[in-house]
């Protein structure tokens, strides 16, 4: 074997990041819904994550992303985002086996919408941020993530508490065991004891509404101050992690990611934007201390974003 094996020419080609589209819904009572990976599933294992997946050809063909993480959302919990119907909404009879069928490929969700009048709530979804899994990770994803308002006349399916879930894959396995509404700060506190478990996007986006939705209640103030990040700079962050040296990091058992923005990413000097983490079985994280020392209201470098099309 020559001894220039293993150079920088022979390094694998990264894998191709598949589009992908995640929704983050709030209820009525500020929770978020959150559905629990199953432990021995290929992608975020025993990970708890926002409802969303990859776009489908077959089923998304001629929509946008949006309808993708509708559709999504309907497969893995149940809950179904469409406008009023002179038609009326399907029972729950019918809605659990239209789910099974679209899930297994054997329906098109646009087809079932159609059936009974429906249109999707695309209106409904506002740009939360966009994330592109790392070129080192064999299973990449090109994931926008989109955060809509829980409106009861609007939506089919449970809207608060629990809802375990076990519905089959073609292969056999589980996808998804369980989906609950949860407010944003119990479920990192839940992460900080341990006993969920999170990705960056996750933990990232659930302490950013933590500090907005405040109380038991969800506001038209905390809609209105949702809407404003949605619609500005934050709304349109495409995040590319970078990990980065860092020793006093390492030296506490962390590893140290970067995002755009950070002064080691286009940011200026001093400019924090960046995670500490601690990762546990399946790729999520254990443990999570985000630093970013800027508003994200008022003062995201958007030049810092521009590199994000060169990584």
């Amino acid at each position: 074997m020559s001894s220039t094996a293993g150079t920088a020419r022979d390094k694998p080609t990264p894998a191709v990041p598949r589009p992908s589209a995640t929704v983050i819904v709030v209820n009525s009572r500020n929770e978020i819904l959150l559905v629990h990976r199953n432990p021995k599933s290929k992608s975020f294992a025993n990970a708890h994550v926002f409802p969303g997946g990859n776009y489908d050809k077959k089923q998304d063909e001629g929509h946008g992303l949006p309808f993708t993480a509708i559709r999504e959302l309907f497969e893995e919990s149940g809950l179904l985002l469409v406008h009023p119907s002179s038609s009326g909404i399907p029972s729950n009879a019918e809605l659990d086996a239209a789910r099974e069928a679209i899930h297994a490929q054997q329906r098109l969700f646009r087809d079932f919408l159609s059936e009974h009048n429906l249109k999707p709530n695309i209106e409904g979804l506002m740009p939360f941020t966009r994330w592109i899994t790392p070129p080192n990770i064999p299973r990449r994803f090109d994931a926008r993530f989109y955060v809509t308002f829980l409106d009861d006349a609007r939506s089919a399916g449970f809207s608060s508490g629990d809802k375990q879930e076990r519905l089959p894959t073609p292969d056999g396995g589980q996808e998804v065991i369980e989906a609950r509404f949860v407010h944003p700060a119990k479920a990192l506190e839940e992460f900080h004891a341990q006993r969920i478990s999170l990705f960056p996007p996750q933990f990232y986006l659930l302490k950013t509404l933590a500090d907005i939705l405040h109380g038991a209640q969800n506001t038209a103030a905390q809609r209105d101050t949702v809407r404003t990040l949605s619609q500005g700079a934050f709304g349109r962050m495409v995040i590319n992690p970078r990990p980065v040296r860092d020793p006093e990091a390492q030296a506490e058992g962390f590893s140290v990611l970067t995002y755009e923005g950070d002064e080691a990413r286009g940011g200026s000097p001093g400019r924090r934007h960046r995670s500490r983490l601690k990762f546990g079985q399946g790729g999520a994280a254990n443990q999570i201390l985000l630093e970013r020392n800027f508003d994200i209201f008022t003062e995201i470098e958007e030049h810092a974003f521009s590199q994000s099309a060169k990584l």
